[in-house]
């Protein structure tokens, strides 16, 4: 009898051995490493507006955008459809317009590109000012747009070709750099 209660028992081992190595393995999942570096998934935005103020909480500049895309792990935004207000302290309100741009996470500056229309008023007259280039670097920082391509000034009825700009709107200042044509008749 003992015999025959070891084979019903043996036989019960080895379908209990049979089913639990057949069915399905359980999947083991690693512990995180504590401290690894947290992935920066990135973002997306569709009419989007950034507001940078300074530290009286007024804006210093608005950046609105169609669209705005920063890829994961980069530490710049791409802008579309660009469109930037700013006031110089105590100075007339620019604008600044563009089909692309990028701007730096923690530079302050903006780069524009494609059909760039910079906009506004010089401290001291009452005439409108443009200029006109494909590419514009803008520092928030200290208000000083710059590009090396060729800009076209436009004041006052008047235009100005040249290659290169430096405009110091803070101080309400534009300098054209090299291979400057026109006339200017305040």
């Amino acid at each position: 009898m003992i015999y025959r209660l070891f084979a019903v028992l043996a036989v019960l081992a080895l379908i209990v051995g049979v089913v639990l190595l057949s069915g399905p393995q359980r999947e083991t999942v690693a512990p995180s490493a504590a401290g690894a570096p947290v992935h920066d998934p990135g973002y997306s935005a569709l009419t989007a507006r950034l507001v940078q103020t300074g530290a009286d909480g007024q804006p210093l500049y608005t950046l609105d955008a169609a669209e705005i895309n920063q890829q994961p792990d980069q530490s710049t935004v791409q802008l579309t459809n660009v469109q930037m207000g700013f006031r110089p302290d105590a100075g007339e309100q620019w604008t600044a317009r563009a089909q692309r741009g990028q701007l730096g996470e923690d530079t302050g500056i903006v780069e524009l590109d494609g059909a760039v229309h910079l906009a506004g008023t010089l401290p001291g007259t009452q005439d409108p000012a443009e200029i006109s280039t494909e590419h514009l670097s803008f520092d928030t920082r200290t208000q000083i747009a710059s590009t090396s391509d060729p800009v076209t000034l436009t004041l006052s009825g008047n235009e100005l070709h040249a290659r290169g700009l430096i405009a110091r709107l803070k101080e309400g200042r534009v300098q054209l750099e090299s291979a400057v044509h026109g006339s200017y008749l305040p």
